[in-house]
């Protein structure tokens, strides 16, 4: 182990080490490209090449260089070792508030997903981000212990208006809240009028809050104590596979809600 730590290290302390490899496992190149593509001296480069050679992970070709067999090995797997690095780097800040237990994929996944978290001047920012999703939003899914009043409005404004078709599935505690907000009750109550919307309601836990707007998965995150921490977004097919899968079952095992539940 001790030797393969040294060969990371190797690898890790040097970005050109790791930029010459990564393109000599794509293809070969001349040393030319390479000074061009990493910016190294002719010095440095002829020193990586030489290390590279006598590590066996590239071979002489016409004209230039290429990764032999366990050069694209090594290239693969410390590629994949930054990517790693890098989302890890970037669900740090979140990773306390994602229901880690109840998701069905893969954390790299969120390779290329959007974080939002709230700032002094955008308190309300990870709210506004799937409130931007609704409001273009053909088709739009929701399973979710709470009601959000923001998106609850767009919901029923759009639906209303004939833009959009919802299906939502959500906690008896979150029912229970609508039922004590006037204002709440009154645009569930609208939304549930309509024909292109249907609300069912679930007796056991939903431990997240997920909205599905057509290709993406939206997930608002909150603490302990129900504060806003952040959102996710991403629209990775694995992901979306996965809340689809999920709103499925919930539904299944939830009943349409009654518009006298909405009585207070």
């Amino acid at each position: 182990m001790e030797s393969a730590l040294s060969e990371i290290e190797f690898l890790a302390l040097s970005p050109n080490r790791v930029a010459v490899l990564r393109r000599l496992a794509e293809e070969s190149h001349t040393r030319t490209d390479l000074a061009v593509a990493t910016g190294a001296s002719q010095a440095t480069l002829g020193r990586i090449l030489r290390d590279f050679e006598e590590r066996s992970w590239i071979r002489r070709v016409e004209g230039g260089y290429v990764a032999t067999a366990t050069g694209e090995l090594i290239a693969d797997g410390f590629l994949d070792l930054l990517a790693i690095l890098e989302i890890e780097g970037e669900l740090r800040p979140i990773v306390r508030y994602l229901p880690t237990d109840e998701l069905g994929f893969d954390l790299r996944r969120f390779e290329d997903a959007t974080i939002t978290v709230p700032s002094g001047t955008k308190p309300n920012a990870p709210v506004k981000r799937v409130l931007d999703f609704l409001r273009t939003a053909a088709d739009v899914r929701v399973f979710s212990h709470a009601f959000n009043e923001g998106s609850l409005r767009v919901i029923e404004e759009r639906v209303s208006a004939g833009e959009t078709t919802f299906e939502g599935v959500f906690s008896r505690s979150a029912l229970d809240a609508v039922a004590d907000d006037a204002g709440l009750r009154r645009r569930l109550g609208s939304l549930i009028d309509t024909s292109s919307a249907t609300v069912r309601v679930r007796d056991g836990e939903i431990p997240l809050a997920v909205t599905v707007a057509d290709g993406a998965v939206h997930m608002l995150l909150r603490d302990e104590n129900g504060i806003l921490q952040a959102s996710v977004d991403t629209d990775d097919p694995a992901v979306r596979d996965w809340a689809r899968e999920t709103f499925e079952a919930y539904w299944e095992t939830a009943e349409r809600v009654d518009p006298d539940e909405l009585t207070h």
